[in-house]
């Protein structure tokens, strides 16, 4: 019999979904992540975004700590509490060696584009029979994952659909899901491409007009006019001898000669009407700042300096690179390791520095504390409790300099100057 605490262990305090939705499985397919990662491929500027995404994260260091037995987040000298690095562990194995044909730079770089192209990012955990702990990570496409909502364990499991339709069941331990919160859907994901698909489209057909443009007749269509109706033989001809004498850029402003009372009406709308070069432009912007990317970071050299370029390196480390890797390492922390039972206990993933060091800025508050010791010093306190106080490491004392010239050495022989 079920105890009362076990019946409400992992149990969702309210209702998510209606209870219909436990016998059967939930929706169908979100065709919507399809689309959006069709467009990688459709649209030069987010490639250029999403790829250098996913390269800056795939290529963080990771690394497995024991953790610190001091609870402090900062200890007095203001360092991050010392932690022992493990070399040797099924976890850290795993995650180098995610599957036999992929890397840890592949699952890292594939997990990232589909977080930042639909909003999530899913592994597939796979055990071999009789062992308990995870063997090998696979990624998977998003449009092919789908949550199966319970309503009172919030839920169920997830089901994965195939190329040819079959699916396959997944328990809750089988899959890591990572994605950006989504307001109207708690099991689903949200990312920025969501939220610039109508521009996307625009820089696609954009793009794909201007193509369309030099294919037809290098400049605007029109239409053919007729006094009466062709005959199915007449209008066959007449398409034909029309495609072959002024149709692509070869034949581009060819005289047409109409015969049987045809006539062309000509458009009025020329290139300069449509405007597609600044409307293909204003998409590449809307898309920067959908991700918050500077410009400097996709090669875009115009007034572009030494300092603004080093701060753009810093936005994209900062706002964009890190955060990323931070849920990569939740992910890490809180879903794959306690896969691993008590070997993992006690234990934390973590990642190498992202954020590149600002010379200039430690410097300046290098002198900045050293002023301050000088001043704090000056008027009476301690200097090794001023040392700690600011910050800096205990340095011995040996005496102030005399302030007169320096002494003559007696070895160095006299110059007669």
């Amino acid at each position: 019999m079920t105890s009362l605490i076990g019946k409400f262990l992992n149990k969702a305090p309210v209702p998510y979904v209606g209870k219909a939705l436990t016998s059967a499985f939930a929706g169908q397919l979100d065709n919507s992540a399809r689309s959006q990662m069709d467009s990688y491929g459709q649209v030069s500027t987010l490639f250029a975004i999403v790829s250098r995404i996913a390269d800056a994260v795939a290529q963080v260091e990771w690394h497995l700590y024991k953790k610190s037995t001091d609870s402090r987040r900062v200890t007095a000298t203001g360092d991050e509490p010392q932690r022992t690095e493990i070399v040797r562990h099924a976890a850290l194995n795993l995650i180098n060696n995610p599957n036999p044909f992929m890397t840890r730079f592949d699952l890292f770089e594939i997990g990232q584009q589909h977080l930042d192209l639909t909003g999530e990012a899913w592994l597939v955990v796979v055990r071999y029979p009789g062992i308990d702990i995870p063997i090998e990570l696979w990624p998977v496409r998003p449009d092919r994952m789908q949550p199966v909502p319970h309503p009172t364990e919030f839920l169920r499991g997830y089901l994965y659909t195939g190329p040819n339709g079959e699916r396959v069941p997944l328990r809750v331990d089988e899959v890591i899901h990572l994605k950006y919160p989504n307001p109207l859907d708690v099991y689903r994901g949200m990312g920025p491409v969501q939220a610039a698909m109508v521009d996307l489209d625009s820089a696609r057909y954009a793009a794909e007009w201007n193509r369309n443009f030099f294919i037809n007749s290098a400049e605007p269509g029109g239409h053919l006019e007729t006094e009466g109706n062709l005959k199915d033989g007449e209008f066959e001809k007449l398409v034909l001898r029309w495609r072959e004498m002024h149709q692509g850029v070869h034949n581009a402003h060819r005289v047409a000669v109409l015969e049987g009372g045809v006539k062309w009406a000509e458009r009025k709308y020329t290139m300069k009407d449509m405007q597609f070069a600044e409307l293909r432009g204003i998409s590449r912007e809307l898309l920067r700042e959908a991700f918050g990317m500077h410009a400097h970071i996709l090669g875009i050299s115009e007034d572009v300096n030494k300092a603004n370029a080093f701060a753009g390196e810093v936005q994209f480390a900062r706002w964009l690179a890190r955060p990323r890797a931070r849920r990569w390492k939740e992910a890490l922390n809180h879903r794959l390791l306690p896969m691993f039972g008590s070997t993992a206990e006690g234990r934390e993933f973590d990642h190498d520095r992202i954020v590149p060091e600002d010379r200039e800025a430690d410097d300046r508050e290098r002198v900045s504390k050293a002023q301050s010791a000088q001043l704090l010093t000056g008027v009476g306190y301690d200097p090794a409790g001023v040392l700690q106080a600011v910050g800096l490491p205990d340095i011995p004392f040996v005496g102030k300099p005399d302030s007169g010239a320096p002494a003559a050495n007696p070895d160095q022989p006299d110059s007669g100057l």
